[in-house]
């Protein structure tokens, strides 16, 4: 009895169709079903997408606690003043420039300054697209309704 130990090339041909139109998605499928890993393909306990969202200055944070961030300015400008040091220029005062920055953040920021700086600029829009609006051929828009429009729609006040 003689068992031939190579196939033909006719033999492999055909067993590489059979392998790969059939063997091959029946496997896929199979794993896709069974373990459902395609879902938890780079999850973990150290995956960045179970990680709980940050609550940071964007959304109303906590509060530094005053003597960190003072900490904090003081390394970076004691680091700012070495590299100053290094190229040659003069070195900062470490302890005027804290205490400055200090209280530059204790201070609250003007917030109608802010908020005409935002209401000028939300002005020269609506006038832009009142512009745009008439050279179309159609009616104005109450610059002043359309601006208070516009700022509540931005900021999200009623």
């Amino acid at each position: 009895m003689d068992l031939p130990t190579a196939l033909t090339a006719l033999q492999k041909g055909g067993a590489l169709l059979v392998f790969t139109g059939i063997a091959a998605p029946l496997v896929g499928l199979l794993l896709r079903r069974v373990g459902g890993g395609w879902e938890r393909m780079g999850g973990g306990p150290f995956a960045i997408l179970d990680e709980p969202p940050r609550k940071g200055a964007a959304d109303g944070g906590t509060a530094v606690d005053p003597a960190i961030q003072a900490a904090e300015v003081r390394q970076m400008l004691e680091a700012k003043s070495q590299r100053r040091q290094e190229r040659g220029e003069a070195p900062l005062d470490v302890e005027a420039e804290t205490a400055r920055l200090l209280a530059a953040a204790e201070q609250p920021r003007g917030g109608d300054a802010v908020d005409a700086e935002l209401r000028a600029e939300v002005r020269q829009l609506v006038v832009a697209r009142n512009e745009r609006r008439m050279r179309e051929g159609r009616e104005p828009l109450d610059v002043e309704a359309e601006t208070e429009k516009q700022l509540a729609d931005l900021i999200g006040s009623p």
